[in-house]
């Protein structure tokens, strides 16, 4: 069957082209119709991964077939697809930690196809196999993927809100909730009110802190912040050296002791030690944007008892966590339908990575027909 997708050109492009996609999933894949398609910086880094892929890894859609071996799904299920595919099997599995899955994470297995990748002749592109972004490719009418990358929901969701929960949703809430464990009553900075900051920004209203302080050069994201949660906000300068400045203004807002947790969302290298400057002594400093740069570190930003965590995707568990983000969001406490911001045609893909560079966007979404 024929599908039209984007697919980077690995050096900094992309196009949309027809694709071939198998009707007949094998063994323990499944063939999902995509309904939506988050947009996220991953995306656009994607664009310089050096190989051609199909684009995309935050989607929801409704499975259109089963492969012989599926048994959790059944045509016709409404579908999230997380890109965090465990195997259930290895050592880190087995020790509850999902997220960081020794045998199917494409960031453990240095993003190259893994186990948890469907068959690449699954996908072809002018007749040859073509690798899907984090084994998913959700920038695709239609996308051939495992059971294990999909949570099958019952609630009522637009597609477009639901796509958003299995990267930029989970991995900003499950920072709060799994990775640091906010306490009710606490002090929060977030550093970044991207995609992921406003949803640390929300998982910590949700977890009852008391103060949520947000941080931004951009006044407009900073006013967006305080709708998602934020009591106080800081407009920073860029010329402020790693926000030492800021971290003045947060001692002063939480009566000079500093905050209880600060939240790296940047993905700034030279914002990576940030967060240590912004918590009090034994405080939790917790980077959620994923730098992998080297950076330089005054060990005297640990002085005393703080501890720095770098968690991939919150230490998410998906088939958990997911199923409990959507709990929340049924009762009211989770903004996923505002989020969205602005939808998208599969062809106006550049309009969209310009307004994310823009910051004008909570979320921008991709909707198929």
């Amino acid at each position: 069957m024929k599908a039209k997708a984007a697919i980077s050109n690995g050096e900094g492009g992309f196009s949309i082209e027809e694709i071939d996609i198998t009707d007949t999933p094998s063994e323990d894949e499944v063939l999902v119709k995509i309904h939506a398609a988050g947009i996220c910086h991953t995306d656009w880094d994607s664009l310089s991964w050096g190989k051609r892929i199909i684009m995309g890894h935050e989607g929801a859609g409704v499975v259109v077939k089963t492969g012989p071996l599926v048994k959790s799904i059944s045509e016709g299920d409404r579908v999230i697809l997380n890109w965090a595919i465990p195997c259930g099997v290895c050592f880190q599995c087995i020790e509850g930690n999902r997220n960081i899955c020794v045998n199917n994470s494409p960031v453990i297995a240095g993003n190259k196809p893994a186990n948890g990748h469907a068959r690449l002749e699954s996908s072809l592109h002018n007749g040859v196999p073509i690798e899907r972004s984090f084994s998913l490719g959700t920038m695709s009418e239609y996308a051939v993927v495992k059971e294990s990358a999909t949570i099958k929901y019952d609630i009522e969701i637009p597609f477009s809100s639901a796509a958003i929960v299995g990267c930029g949703v989970s991995t900003g809430v499950c920072s709060v909730f799994n990775a640091a464990k906010v306490q009710p009553g606490s002090s929060v900075v977030v550093i970044g009110t991207g995609g992921v900051g406003l949803n640390v920004i929300q998982g910590a209203r949700i977890a009852g802190a008391n103060k949520i302080i947000a941080i931004d050069i951009n006044p407009v994201r900073l006013e967006m912040a305080k709708e998602y949660g934020a009591t106080h906000t800081v407009l920073a300068s860029k010329d402020d050296k790693g926000l030492l400045n800021a971290a003045q203004v947060v001692f002063e807002i939480t009566g000079g002791k500093g905050a209880d947790y600060a939240f790296e969302c940047t993905a700034v290298p030279d914002l990576g030690a940030a967060p240590l400057a912004m918590i009090r002594n034994a405080g939790v400093a917790c980077q959620v944007s994923g730098i992998e740069q080297e950076i330089t570190i005054d060990m005297r930003l640990f002085e005393w008892d703080k501890l720095y965590i770098n968690p991939l995707y919150g230490k998410c568990n998906p088939q958990v966590d997911i199923p409990k983000l959507l709990s929340l969001y049924a009762k009211g406490d989770l903004y996923l339908d505002k989020m969205v911001t602005r939808k998208y045609k599969l062809n106006e893909l550049n309009k969209a990575f310009a307004d994310m560079h823009s910051g004008i966007n909570a979320k921008g979404v991709i909707v198929f027909d």
